[in-house]
């Protein structure tokens, strides 16, 4: 099993930055993708970004390319979100999440979730 502890959230205005940070533990050796999901209220879980061990690469959504970025630590076992110029649009609950067994765009295909940590900006 893996466990996933988010922390890094809370309450900026728009144009801030914050930074979102998940510890990984447990049998984490065999963890290649890790990702950040969003989910605001009434919406959808949705996708943010993700970063492969094995290869370094990278992947965000469109809407958060050139403001966000993942980032991984393989030896402290973190998985960092760099969030800048942050909008309103960005209130939700950011959730960290790891190895997928399929496509690591789609939230149903990871197999570990962290409980979420709550990000809010005001305009």
């Amino acid at each position: 099993q893996v466990q996933l502890v988010e922390s890094g959230g809370g309450l900026v205005q728009a144009g801030d930055s914050l930074r979102l940070s998940c510890a990984a533990s447990g049998r984490t050796f065999s963890i290649n993708v890790m990702g950040w999901f969003r989910q605001a209220p009434g919406k959808e879980r949705e996708f943010v970004a993700a970063i492969r061990r094995s290869t370094g690469s990278t992947y965000y959504a469109d809407s958060m390319k050139g403001r966000f970025t993942i980032s991984r630590d393989n030896t402290k076992r973190t998985v960092a979100l760099q969030m800048d110029s942050l909008k309103p649009e960005d209130t939700a609950i950011y959730y960290c999440a790891a190895d997928p067994y399929g496509s690591i765009f789609r939230p149903d295909e990871y197999s570990y979730w962290g409980q979420g940590t709550q990000v809010t900006v005001s305009s």
